[in-house]
């Protein structure tokens, strides 16, 4: 991991810690934003603690901040509204521009563009309403997965395992007022990269007795194992952490970011998807595999700092 920047906290001037929002991860937000401020607080950093519960522009009304940390997952923190409020003050942010903000938090997209670039993601089909549930069948069988395109930490998703389950899936997955999809259900090991200023930390391995790494098995379940190290070769560990940070290259991601990968069972990567704000609960995995890369938390926040530097 490359040297730090910046080596006294005044020069990060007064730093606001935008927690919370409105979307459906807000208190998973709210849980790293505390750890997080905690943690600049123990850096000897000025900070303040923002819980944004309405227009980012009334958190931000009569602060006077240097830059931010963002730390708000989901919409209207990782989708590029709260960078675009940001450039138009002119303040400093953690973490991804708008662009790739907006493109990553929209996981179909992100599948597009990675398809385009000739990365390999699961099949995957649009489900508009209920008339394209047997077309989804058709081509995808069972099991698949569905998906509310621009929802985190797995909220909105199910397993479907026959036609009454999809639809009842499609019904779930509708209520988050976005595109839904399904995606070919993918037999195999379930990996996940951060991805430090441009560098992979180390991999981890997840295991769940879940049918899936749900909300419940990422932030509640005491029977989620993490495996850092990874239990990989060298040579195929390596080739999973270039093949995360090409997968956020393709997207324009910068500062930090985790990326979700599967080895099928029959040996081949499955892009799944990228997230440009990651947890940083206690339950969190980017401070986890910075852990096994000899990074404590206090210092990584130091470096998730840094990305808003030359902005």
């Amino acid at each position: 991991m490359k040297a730090l920047t910046i080596n006294k906290p005044e020069q990060f001037g007064r730093v606001a810690v935008m927690m919370g929002g409105s979307a459906a991860e807000r208190e998973v937000s709210l849980r790293s934003g505390a750890a997080v401020y905690k943690a600049l607080k123990a850096n000897g950093i000025d900070a303040i603690a923002l819980d944004v519960t309405g227009s980012p522009f009334e958190a931000l009304a009569g602060q006077k901040i240097d830059r931010v940390f963002n730390i708000i997952h989901g919409r209207g923190g990782e989708d590029g509204v709260l960078q675009a409020v940001l450039e138009v003050l002119g303040i400093p942010y953690t973490g991804s521009g708008v662009m790739a903000s907006a493109l990553t938090m929209d996981k179909l997209r992100t599948k597009l563009c990675w398809k385009g670039y000739g990365l390999i993601t699961p099949k995957w089909y649009l489900l508009r309403d209920n008339a394209d549930l047997d077309d989804c069948i058709e081509k995808l069988g069972f099991p698949v997965i569905v998906k509310p395109a621009q929802e985190g930490s797995s909220i909105g998703m199910s397993k479907a395992s026959n036609r009454d389950e999809l639809q009842n899936a499609l019904t779930l997955a509708a209520k988050y007022r976005c595109d839904v999809y399904a995606e070919a259900w993918v037999s195999g090991k379930e990996y996940t990269v951060g991805v430090l200023g441009g560098e992979a930390l180390p991999v981890i391995r997840l295991e769940t007795p879940n049918a899936f790494y749900d909300y419940e098995a990422k932030y509640q379940a005491t029977t989620t194992k993490y495996h850092c190290p990874s239990g990989l070769s060298e040579e195929l560990e390596q080739f999973i952490r270039n093949l995360a940070v090409t997968a956020c290259e393709v997207v324009g991601i910068k500062g930090w970011a985790r990326v979700d990968v599967f080895i099928d069972d029959l040996g081949q990567y499955q892009l799944i998807e990228v997230n440009t704000v990651p947890g940083m609960t206690d339950h969190s995995l980017v401070p986890m595999a910075a852990k096994q890369a000899g990074i404590e938390f206090e210092e990584l926040v130091w470096r998730i700092l840094e990305t808003s530097c030359g902005k």
